[in-house]
């Protein structure tokens, strides 16, 4: 038979998910050639999401004159004129609260103590011990906006709209897209870690919106026993019933396969059968990490009850990663939504937190470098908005979408340097403002990918949903 006429498959079918790797490779639909546009220095993305918002002010963006005017509020020290008539002040930020009332808010002080590390004597806060280890492979990044000053920015930060303007394509949706598939057993956009509709992203933070669904994210469980549950037949079926049932399945594909033979949507259906079965079995030896070192699943955090939740899924990621997962996104929540929104015990909260994740985010990018895969991976830190500089009678922060840190690392970007900064008090990005569009760009520009190019018929784009990449970080 001729290969169109023998389209063999086995598994289930989950709805659209092999679709895209498919169009790419047969030229069928509206969609690019699955090749880059130039180029590309990495090969894939692994994106750490932490939920909640987490201050920049007790991570990596020290402000010793909080310390200083404490108990001030912004009104009544000397930074109301600066922040009052920045240009930036309101501008293009949905303040539900008000932006009037941050300036009554009491200065809050620093709630930890930082110091330089690396070659170039970075700062970062005491909480971060064990990435503080990790800065010299870093391109720090203080100087994010957002103009959502609810936790929707979750969504925002990964579509680049705001809410009200409704679902976009995310970017992780947008790599898939434009370059297909990487592994024919696994997907290309997984997605770890806690449940999307547990907060405001919700599964519109990975998805794909008009791009359709098979470009979303698809969400899979660290658990070898069970990381599909949705896609599983039931613990039921005996391993040679399942055989024979996929034999069926072949032979009835095959019989339709040839009575339809240029049926494009035939042959994406049994493409996503044939995917489907595939993950079957690659999912679960990608979740097995019995198969790790100790030295290995020690160095992610495993050894230890506190970290080891987080650490897995890191471990997870890097495995995925190595057997040709393009994009991989890593949701921290803190134990639920949104658990670095530290509105009150701000203390308690983010040093909590930073003890449950840093030594599995330093133990991904100290892994990754020895063997030589952080040259072709790109691994980003983000979070949605970072914390108010004042406190409203509270021993917390408040949401703050006017100034903000992300960071990067590996995939032909520079390590050891501090790229923008905020005023003087942490309110305000100033220097090399960026939008968190100019992440993606930064993003698909070190896969090869010019977003411009990847316009869709009948969906236009606003000119900074494009971004721009941070220039001044890549090497």
């Amino acid at each position: 038979m001729k290969r169109r006429e023998f389209l063999a498959d086995v598994g289930l079918g989950f709805t659209g998910l092999a679709l895209g790797a498919m169009l790419h490779r047969d030229g069928i639909g509206a969609v690019p050639d699955g090749k880059p546009h130039f180029a590309p220095k990495v090969k894939r993305v692994i994106w750490l999401f932490f939920m909640g918002g987490v201050s920049h002010l007790e991570s990596f963006d020290p402000k010793p004159a909080l310390d200083k005017y404490a108990g001030k509020t912004i009104d009544e020290s000397p930074f109301k004129k600066a922040v009052v008539e920045s240009p930036f002040y309101r501008k293009n930020v949905m303040d539900f609260a008000g932006t009037p009332r941050a300036l009554l808010n009491k200065i809050y002080p620093t709630q930890v103590g930082f110091k330089k590390h690396g070659k170039a004597g970075i700062e970062v806060s005491d909480w971060w011990p064990n990435l503080a280890g990790c800065v010299d492979d870093i391109a720090f990044v203080r100087s994010m906006w957002t103009t959502d000053n609810d936790h929707a920015a979750q969504l925002q930060f990964h579509t680049g709209r705001h809410v009200f303007e409704g679902f976009h394509p995310t970017l992780g949706s947008w790599i898939h897209y434009g370059l297909g598939a990487l592994s024919d057993n696994l997907p290309q956009f997984v997605v770890l870690g806690t449940p999307p509709g547990d907060c405001c992203g919700g599964v519109g933070a990975h998805g794909a919106s008009y791009l359709g669904p098979e470009h979303a994210g698809v969400r899979l469980a660290v658990d070898p026993a069970n990381p599909l549950a949705f896609g599983t037949p039931g613990n039921t079926v005996t391993k040679e019933g399942r055989e024979k049932q996929l034999d069926l399945l072949r032979d009835l594909n095959g019989i339709a396969g040839v009575q339809y033979p240029d049926d494009p949507a035939m042959r994406a259906r049994v493409k996503a059968y044939e995917l489907a079965a595939k993950m079957q079995l690659a999912v679960p030896e990608v979740m097995d990490l019995a198969k790790e070192t100790a030295e290995t699943q020690k160095l992610y955090g495993l050894d230890n009850p506190t970290t080891a939740p987080y650490g897995r899924m890191c471990l997870v990621a890097r495995r995925m990663a190595e057997r040709g997962v393009r994009f991989v996104q890593v949701y921290d929540g803190g134990g639920g939504g949104g658990g670095w929104d530290a509105h009150g015990k701000l203390k308690d909260n983010h040093s909590k937190n930073s003890a449950r994740v840093d030594k599995s985010v330093a133990g991904l990018l100290t892994d990754l470098k020895r063997s030589g895969m952080l040259k072709d991976t790109l691994v980003v830190w983000a979070t949605e908005f970072g914390r108010t500089p004042g406190a409203e009678n509270s021993d917390g922060r408040d949401h703050h979408p006017y100034g903000f840190s992300v960071w990067m690392a590996g995939g032909g970007l520079k390590g050891g340097i501090v790229h923008g900064a905020t005023d003087e008090i942490g309110f305000h990005a100033v220097e090399d403002r960026h939008y968190v569009t100019d992440i993606h760009a930064t993003v698909l520009n070190q896969l090869g990918l010019d977003a411009r190019k990847l316009e869709v018929p009948g969906h236009k784009r606003l000119e900074i949903d494009f971004g721009k990449p941070i220039e001044k970080i890549i090497a």
